[in-house]
Protein backbone atom coordinates (compact mmCIF):
# COMPACT_ATOMS: atom_id res chain seq x y z
CA UNK A 1 0.00 0.00 0.00
CA UNK A 2 1.47 3.41 -0.54
CA UNK A 3 2.49 6.13 2.01
CA UNK A 4 -0.05 8.71 1.99
CA UNK A 5 1.08 12.33 0.46
CA UNK A 6 1.75 13.96 4.01
CA UNK A 7 3.71 10.84 5.39
CA UNK A 8 5.87 11.20 2.55
CA UNK A 9 6.48 15.21 3.01
CA UNK A 10 6.61 14.52 6.52
CA UNK A 11 9.25 11.83 6.28
CA UNK A 12 11.07 14.00 3.53
CA UNK A 13 11.26 16.93 6.61
CA UNK A 14 12.31 14.62 8.86
CA UNK A 15 15.09 13.35 7.18
CA UNK A 16 16.08 17.20 5.55
CA UNK A 17 16.28 18.49 9.68
CA UNK A 18 18.29 15.31 10.71
CA UNK A 19 20.77 15.63 7.72
CA UNK A 20 21.43 19.81 8.46
CA UNK A 21 21.94 19.11 12.20
CA UNK A 22 24.47 16.42 11.29
CA UNK A 23 26.06 18.72 9.28
CA UNK A 24 25.89 21.93 11.78
CA UNK A 25 27.82 19.31 13.84
CA UNK A 26 30.31 18.47 11.82
CA UNK A 27 31.01 21.99 10.99
CA UNK A 28 31.24 22.96 14.61
CA UNK A 29 33.30 20.34 15.91
CA UNK A 30 32.98 18.94 19.69
CA UNK A 31 30.93 20.61 22.14
CA UNK A 32 32.32 22.24 25.21
CA UNK A 33 33.36 18.99 27.82
CA UNK A 34 33.36 16.89 24.74
CA UNK A 35 37.26 14.67 23.49
CA UNK A 36 38.08 15.43 20.36
CA UNK A 37 38.25 11.96 18.43
CA UNK A 38 41.51 13.24 16.14
CA UNK A 39 44.60 12.20 17.23
CA UNK A 40 47.27 15.03 17.04
CA UNK A 41 49.51 15.33 13.99
CA UNK A 42 53.09 13.14 14.59
CA UNK A 43 55.61 15.53 15.26
CA UNK A 44 58.07 15.80 12.58
CA UNK A 45 62.15 16.23 13.04
CA UNK A 46 63.82 19.98 12.73
CA UNK A 47 66.30 18.96 10.61
CA UNK A 48 67.39 22.29 10.33
CA UNK A 49 68.33 22.37 14.10
CA UNK A 50 70.45 19.27 14.31
CA UNK A 51 74.08 20.19 15.26
CA UNK A 52 76.83 18.16 13.69
CA UNK A 53 79.79 17.25 15.27
CA UNK A 54 82.56 18.87 13.09
CA UNK A 55 85.11 15.72 11.62
CA UNK A 56 88.32 15.58 14.44
CA UNK A 57 91.13 15.49 11.23
CA UNK A 58 91.36 17.60 8.02
CA UNK A 59 88.55 17.78 5.42
CA UNK A 60 88.98 18.45 1.71
CA UNK A 61 86.82 20.33 -0.27
CA UNK A 62 86.47 21.20 -3.88
CA UNK A 63 85.36 24.37 -5.88
CA UNK A 64 85.07 27.91 -6.19
CA UNK A 65 87.56 30.22 -3.97
CA UNK A 66 86.00 33.46 -3.97
CA UNK A 67 88.18 36.33 -2.26
CA UNK A 68 85.77 39.42 -2.43
CA UNK A 69 88.49 42.55 -0.72
CA UNK A 70 89.63 39.71 1.45
CA UNK A 71 86.83 38.06 2.24
CA UNK A 72 87.38 34.49 1.41
CA UNK A 73 85.74 31.58 1.21
CA UNK A 74 85.11 27.92 -0.81
CA UNK A 75 81.97 28.17 -2.83
CA UNK A 76 80.50 24.47 -1.96
CA UNK A 77 76.64 25.27 -3.16
CA UNK A 78 75.75 27.00 -6.42
CA UNK A 79 77.88 29.80 -8.11
CA UNK A 80 75.89 32.48 -10.10
CA UNK A 81 76.95 32.59 -13.29
CA UNK A 82 78.39 36.34 -13.25
CA UNK A 83 81.15 38.32 -13.49
CA UNK A 84 82.18 38.53 -10.83
CA UNK A 85 80.69 35.09 -9.85
CA UNK A 86 78.57 35.60 -6.84
CA UNK A 87 78.03 32.34 -3.86
CA UNK A 88 77.49 32.20 -0.22
CA UNK A 89 80.20 29.71 1.15
CA UNK A 90 82.48 28.51 4.21
CA UNK A 91 84.81 31.06 4.89
CA UNK A 92 88.41 30.00 4.83
CA UNK A 93 91.12 30.92 7.08
CA UNK A 94 94.48 31.29 6.19
CA UNK A 95 94.31 31.58 2.38
CA UNK A 96 96.88 33.50 0.70
CA UNK A 97 97.22 34.03 -3.05
CA UNK A 98 101.15 34.50 -3.17
CA UNK A 99 102.21 31.22 -5.56
CA UNK A 100 98.47 30.10 -6.12
CA UNK A 101 98.28 29.95 -9.92
CA UNK A 102 94.79 29.97 -11.98
CA UNK A 103 92.86 32.92 -10.39
CA UNK A 104 91.01 35.64 -12.28
CA UNK A 105 90.46 38.86 -11.20
CA UNK A 106 88.06 41.82 -11.57
CA UNK A 107 87.91 44.81 -9.61
CA UNK A 108 88.22 44.20 -5.60
CA UNK A 109 87.20 39.95 -6.58
CA UNK A 110 89.73 37.03 -7.14
CA UNK A 111 88.43 33.81 -7.68
CA UNK A 112 89.67 30.34 -9.39
CA UNK A 113 88.61 26.89 -9.04
CA UNK A 114 90.86 24.99 -6.15
CA UNK A 115 91.20 22.12 -3.69
CA UNK A 116 91.52 23.14 -0.33
CA UNK A 117 92.40 20.82 2.94
CA UNK A 118 92.19 21.50 6.37
CA UNK A 119 90.08 21.78 9.64
CA UNK A 120 86.52 22.51 9.59
CA UNK A 121 85.11 23.94 13.00
CA UNK A 122 81.54 23.86 11.81
CA UNK A 123 81.79 27.43 10.88
CA UNK A 124 85.24 27.62 8.73
CA UNK A 125 87.82 25.87 6.69
CA UNK A 126 91.50 26.57 8.54
CA UNK A 127 93.85 25.26 5.76
CA UNK A 128 96.75 23.21 6.81
CA UNK A 129 98.08 22.27 3.20
CA UNK A 130 98.93 24.77 0.06
CA UNK A 131 95.72 24.83 -2.01
CA UNK A 132 95.80 22.36 -5.50
CA UNK A 133 94.07 23.94 -9.26
CA UNK A 134 91.07 21.84 -9.09
CA UNK A 135 92.20 21.15 -12.88
CA UNK A 136 95.21 19.06 -11.61
CA UNK A 137 93.61 17.18 -8.45
CA UNK A 138 93.39 13.65 -8.87
CA UNK A 139 89.48 13.57 -6.86
CA UNK A 140 89.33 10.43 -4.89
CA UNK A 141 85.64 8.80 -5.53
CA UNK A 142 83.68 7.59 -2.29
CA UNK A 143 82.10 4.57 -2.01
CA UNK A 144 79.26 4.32 -2.99
CA UNK A 145 76.41 4.79 0.02
CA UNK A 146 73.81 2.24 -2.16
CA UNK A 147 76.50 -0.35 -2.99
CA UNK A 148 74.70 -0.15 -6.72
CA UNK A 149 71.51 -1.30 -5.89
CA UNK A 150 68.39 0.41 -6.80
CA UNK A 151 66.17 2.56 -4.92
CA UNK A 152 62.21 1.24 -4.97
CA UNK A 153 60.30 4.73 -4.29
CA UNK A 154 58.54 5.85 -6.86
CA UNK A 155 58.89 8.97 -8.99
CA UNK A 156 55.74 10.75 -6.89
CA UNK A 157 57.16 9.90 -3.73
CA UNK A 158 60.67 11.08 -3.99
CA UNK A 159 59.29 14.52 -5.55
CA UNK A 160 57.46 14.66 -2.57
CA UNK A 161 60.08 14.37 -0.21
CA UNK A 162 62.20 16.05 -2.14
CA UNK A 163 59.64 19.07 -1.32
CA UNK A 164 59.36 18.53 1.99
CA UNK A 165 63.08 18.61 2.77
CA UNK A 166 63.96 21.39 1.17
CA UNK A 167 61.62 23.42 3.21
CA UNK A 168 62.79 21.93 6.21
CA UNK A 169 66.58 22.37 5.26
CA UNK A 170 66.43 25.89 3.83
CA UNK A 171 69.77 26.57 2.84
CA UNK A 172 71.21 23.95 4.90
CA UNK A 173 71.01 22.11 1.60
CA UNK A 174 73.20 22.77 -0.70
CA UNK A 175 71.35 20.63 -3.38
CA UNK A 176 69.01 17.94 -4.22
CA UNK A 177 68.03 15.89 -6.30
CA UNK A 178 66.30 12.45 -7.85
CA UNK A 179 68.66 9.50 -9.42
CA UNK A 180 68.26 5.71 -9.37
CA UNK A 181 65.49 5.45 -7.16
CA UNK A 182 66.66 7.94 -4.17
CA UNK A 183 66.99 11.14 -3.08
CA UNK A 184 70.29 12.55 -2.86
CA UNK A 185 69.92 15.97 -0.92
CA UNK A 186 74.52 17.60 -0.18
CA UNK A 187 75.24 19.80 2.92
CA UNK A 188 78.44 20.97 3.76
CA UNK A 189 78.84 18.27 6.44
CA UNK A 190 77.43 15.24 7.91
CA UNK A 191 78.43 13.10 11.34
CA UNK A 192 75.37 10.77 10.43
CA UNK A 193 73.01 12.63 12.70
CA UNK A 194 71.20 14.04 9.52
CA UNK A 195 71.66 10.87 7.77
CA UNK A 196 69.68 8.87 10.64
CA UNK A 197 67.60 11.67 11.03
CA UNK A 198 66.32 11.50 7.16
CA UNK A 199 66.06 7.66 7.83
CA UNK A 200 64.36 7.67 10.48
CA UNK A 201 61.80 10.20 8.62
CA UNK A 202 60.88 9.05 5.40
CA UNK A 203 62.50 5.22 5.85
CA UNK A 204 66.04 3.36 5.61
CA UNK A 205 67.69 4.01 2.15
CA UNK A 206 65.31 6.84 0.51
CA UNK A 207 67.36 9.86 1.09
CA UNK A 208 70.82 10.14 0.71
CA UNK A 209 72.92 12.19 2.57
CA UNK A 210 76.11 13.59 0.52
CA UNK A 211 78.83 16.24 2.77
CA UNK A 212 80.62 18.32 0.59
CA UNK A 213 83.54 17.89 2.44
CA UNK A 214 85.29 14.75 2.91
CA UNK A 215 87.32 13.40 5.53
CA UNK A 216 90.73 13.52 4.37
CA UNK A 217 94.11 11.07 4.46
CA UNK A 218 97.52 11.95 3.04
CA UNK A 219 98.33 8.72 3.19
Amino acid sequence: MSTPLRHRRFWSAAVATALASTLVACATGPGAGETPTSSAEPQMHDFSGIVTEPPKGRVLGTGTVLDVDGDVQLCLGAVAESYPPQCTGVPVVGWSWEGVDGSETSGGTIWGSYAVTGLYDGESISLTDPPALLALHDPVRPDDPTGGVEGDATAAELTEIQDDLSARLGTEALALWTERGYLWVQVVWDDGQLQRAVDAEYGDGTVIVLPALTEYDAS
